[in-house]
């Protein structure tokens, strides 16, 4: 009877000892033991990461819907423009996950070390490109986006800030993509978790001028994201370059490689690609939405913070079945891959599957939480309720993807996004949107429909196995 007693609690005990061993980040080998222990260590910082980086987002846009549909139109459409920053950011982050992954799986910590220095390189050689034209044509970039003239006015020095400041995006991402591939997610959450709590405090302070703070509008927002992101920054460099036994940082490695950032730059193209065409689909989608309301901008962009809320935790899964492909290919073990991609996509569809009934039912009174405008609720629960939809599918689109990525196989997801998006969704969109005069919805029900498509045509390729002989 007692032992009967004792076993949820002797249960409970042992979970809650695993997940302060992940939110450590204890050292690990992930080539070995339970395979769902393994997803459990690597997901639990990663997705408390994701959730991170997905609450500069929820909180920008708390406090920025309180300034009206100009303001929330502007970090809307410049949010957009940086999904290119983030594309490229993630593009080389993947690929130096796939490189670090695989030489800690082969047990070569100095090689590995070796390859994440050098990616820090190419992306603050990319983000000073992206500064200067931040700097200098920020008008005409929210012009481009469709932007009214009241938008520019309002928002031009938010753009500016943001696009002047990339680098704190990028360094952020590539060096939680080396951490990642070494296996250590847990030095990646806890960036973002220092980024979040101080933007958490300076964005309200510098949008609304509380306390000894100047009252900044929108333009506060960026300021107090750009710090954040600065500081969550200056903390992954103090733990990379102290260095630790799977990731032996030294100064011998601080030396330029070529030939290394030759193959990242390789691998990059795929991943870079990819997100890419995502980022340039959402980008069209946004274009297309402008074409008739401000505030169905607004609604659609206060939605798409929330989906991101949801969509980004859902990537730490993702992401933690890349680490577990790259490692266990380079250790020499194709099948426990395998094993790992199904297990993690399985537990990413109980998460989104929840998530979408959650959305699907409660959408007026979320959406309501950042603006009470009658029109941008109606626009915010019409897309919320019909991306949610392919929630479902979409836990298994992201997964496959990233293993694919993990095994440094980025051209095969490159194809897929090309196919399903450029090809698929945005034609959809204009039909449904534009030709079929559905305005926006016609936009937001392409969304689920091609990434359905998207999802079902990674599920064939991974079956399939070429992704196991790849070799970087």
């Amino acid at each position: 009877m007692s032992s009967t007693v004792l076993k949820p609690t002797s249960r409970l005990s042992k979970y809650f000892h695993l997940f302060l061993d992940a939110v450590r980040g204890k050292e690990q080998d992930f080539t070995k033991g339970s395979i769902d222990r393994a997803i459990f260590l690597l997901a639990v910082p990663m997705i408390l990461e994701m959730a991170m980086e997905s609450l500069f987002a929820v909180v920008d846009a708390f406090f920025v819907s309180k300034l009206g549909k100009y303001a929330i139109a502007t970090v809307g459409l410049t949010e957009l423009v940086l999904t290119l920053v983030y594309t490229i950011a993630i593009g080389v982050s993947m690929s130096a996950t796939a490189l670090v992954a695989r030489r800690t799986g082969e047990k070569n910590h100095e090689a590995a070390a070796h390859a994440g220095i050098q990616t820090i390189y190419i992306g603050i050689g990319i983000s000073i490109l992206i500064s200067i034209i931040g700097i200098f044509y920020s008008k005409e970039i929210l012009h481009a986006m469709g932007a009214e003239a009241a938008v520019i006015e309002v928002g031009y020095k938010y753009t500016r800030i943001m696009l002047a400041g990339n680098i704190v995006i990028m360094m952020l991402f590539l060096i939680n993509g080396i951490f990642r591939g070494v296996g250590n997610a847990a030095i990646a959450m806890r960036s973002l978790w220092i980024a979040n709590g101080i933007n958490i405090i300076l964005c309200p302070s510098l949008i609304l001028g509380l306390g000894p703070f100047p009252e900044l509008g929108v333009t506060g927002a960026a300021i107090a994201t750009t710090i954040g992101r600065g500081t969550g920054v200056l903390y992954q460099v103090y733990h990379l370059m102290k260095g630790n036994q799977l990731l032996p940082v030294m100064k011998k490695h601080l030396a330029v490689s070529w030939n290394i950032i030759s193959v990242i730059l390789k691998t990059s193209i795929g991943g870079t690609l990819q997100f890419f065409i995502a980022s340039c689909s959402w980008i069209f989608l946004g274009r297309i939405i402008a074409e008739f309301h401000s505030e169905a901008v607004s609604g659609h962009t206060i939605a798409i913070r929330i989906i991101v809320f949801a969509i980004l935790p859902a990537w730490g899964m993702a992401n933690a079945a890349a680490t577990l492909v790259g490692q266990n290919l380079g250790a020499g073990y194709p099948e426990r891959a395998e094993k790992s991609v199904w297990r993690a996509g399985f537990l990413n569809f109980i998460f989104l599957g929840f998530i979408s009934v959650l959305f699907i039912t409660f959408a007026p009174w979320i959406i309501r939480l950042f603006s009470e405008d009658p029109a941008i609720v109606q626009y915010g629960v019409q897309s919320l309720r019909y991306i949610a939809i392919g929630y479902i599918f979409y836990a298994y689109g992201m997964v496959i993807p990233q293993a694919f990525n993990g095994a440094g196989d980025t051209m095969t997801p490159t194809l897929l996004n090309f196919f399903g998006f450029w090809c698929f969704q945005i034609p959809l969109a204009y039909l449904l949107a534009i030709t079929l005069e559905w305005g926006p919805v016609g936009v937001f029900v392409s969304i689920p429909i091609a990434e359905t498509a998207i999802a079902i045509a990674g599920i064939w390729l991974f079956k399939r196995g070429k992704w196991k002989k790849v070799k970087i």
